[in-house]
């Protein structure tokens, strides 16, 4: 039986659930979508018809499932990933794409990624792992995202941009052409980015300007 996992039983969760139960309608691919979740006292429980069943640590008793992250922190996505790759080394892991997505073929997508509905995506795009993109958002031509990159929705990323490791970007925020954000960086929902952004920083505003900074070795 082909079984696909999320792991995250959130309202992000359920939305890729719904992304999965779309892509399946299209063409099937999964025989059973199961939620995976930390939380306690959840095991058990029915979202959406849907069944979670347990933590994480389950994950070794599915080892043939194919798994996606659906939690919005890029830092957390990315301890969970290490921790399910330290659980299965041969873990395999899904890469959906909502049926509305327009994209041309001239895209390269991670494995992990998810990105849902009416997000267009233009040519020479370079995706990493584990990324999402979240509802209604524009990725433009030679665009870079690094891998566990979170795009909130409507987000308008224009050509060129450049987003390092685990960088956020908020509803709405905006990012000029060949404009470059560092690694662990967010950007504040409805921000716009007119120049390149550190690493490691949260900046807000129009335009965006670094508003903190954080230990990169607390990451």
């Amino acid at each position: 039986m082909k079984e696909l996992i999320i792991i995250g039983a959130g309202g992000f969760g359920r939305e890729v659930a719904w992304v999965a139960e779309r892509i399946n309608n299209e063409s099937h691919r999964w025989d059973a979508v199961c939620f995976m979740d930390d939380a306690p006292d959840t095991k058990g429980k029915i979202l959406n018809e849907i069944p979670i069943i347990g933590g994480i640590d389950a994950a070794v008793e599915h080892q043939d499932a194919e798994y996606v992250c659906a939690v919005g922190s890029s830092v957390v996505r990315k301890k969970i990933i290490k921790r399910l790759e330290a659980l299965i080394p041969s873990v395999r892991f899904a890469t959906l794409i909502d049926p509305s997505v327009e994209m041309s073929r001239f895209i390269e997508v991670g494995e992990g990624t998810i990105i849902c509905a009416h997000n267009i995506l233009t040519v020479n795009i370079s995706i990493g792992k584990h990324v999402i993109i979240n509802l209604d958002c524009t990725v433009g031509h030679d665009a870079q995202l690094g891998n566990f990159t979170t795009l909130y929705p409507s987000v308008n990323l224009s050509g060129g941009v450049v987003a390092g490791e685990c960088v956020e970007f908020g509803t709405g925020c905006q990012v000029l052409q060949y404009k470059k954000v560092g690694e662990h960086t967010v950007i504040g929902a409805g921000s716009v980015v007119i120049k390149d952004v550190p690493s490691f920083c949260t900046a807000v505003g129009v335009p965006a300007k670094p508003i903190k900074f954080i230990d990169s070795e607390q990451e």
